[in-house]
């Protein structure tokens, strides 16, 4: 065998083994920079909540809170609170969470499971669906209506007089009213809106759900 026809099948041989190493695994990591998608992981059997409150989230009537104890599948349990306030719970029946932040509420049930029935239960609690929050303003703005709060944050006077537009051409800002049940009893709170947007250093007003803001007319 001449060299000639030597080196063409060294050659021959050769081109199997350079595209085999051009050719990258499947299963390799892809290259710095690029945009290959990465697949999300869920672990079997669970699902993502809803929605989250924060620990400082107030409870309240018609919320849907999630309460899970660590270790105690059993104990698991979905409930929404009533209008006596309660939830319904495994091994504890009733328990009463309104009025709680959602950090105070998890104390409770973790106290009570702790005093009868577990030795230091880790008990953690979430809101899945919150209830419906809302206010009316009425008189003199430019949108009257019904608004919704937001799920998990405070909502000023001022604030909800933004949102129903403004005040129209006539609308008063030192003539505000806002109605509130307290107590199941009525009352009338009367309110400067003009004093409280001059004086930046005084503390907002608070508007709670199911108040009635009533901006009356100037004096003609």
């Amino acid at each position: 065998m001449n060299s000639v026809t030597c080196y063409i099948l060294l050659a021959a041989l050769a081109l199997p083994l350079a595209s085999s190493a051009q050719t990258a695994p499947s299963d390799a990591a892809p290259p710095p920079g690029s945009t290959a998608a990465v697949p999300a992981t869920a672990t079997p059997g669970t699902s993502m909540p809803v929605t989250a409150a924060s620990p400082q989230y107030v409870l309240r009537v018609g919320d849907v809170v999630q309460v899970k104890v660590y270790q105690e599948d059993d104990l698991t349990s979905v409930s929404r609170i009533g209008t006596d306030g309660t939830i319904a719970m495994p091994l504890l029946g009733s328990v009463k969470v309104i009025s709680n932040t959602v950090d105070e509420a998890s104390t409770i049930i973790r106290d009570l499971l702790g005093k009868d029935y577990l030795v230091s239960p880790q008990v953690s609690l979430n809101v899945t669906e919150f209830a419906k929050r809302r206010f009316t303003v009425l008189g003199q703005v430019q949108k009257p209506g019904t608004y919704d709060m937001p799920t998990d944050e405070s909502v000023s006077l001022l604030q909800a007089i933004a949102t129903a537009g403004g005040y129209t051409r006539i609308g008063n800002p030192r003539r505000i009213t806002v109605q509130r049940t307290v107590d199941k009893a009525n009352t009338q709170i009367k309110l400067d809106a003009e004093a409280m947007a001059a004086d930046k250093k005084q503390k907002p007003f608070v508007i709670q759900p199911d108040d009635v803001i009533i901006v009356g007319e100037k004096w003609i």
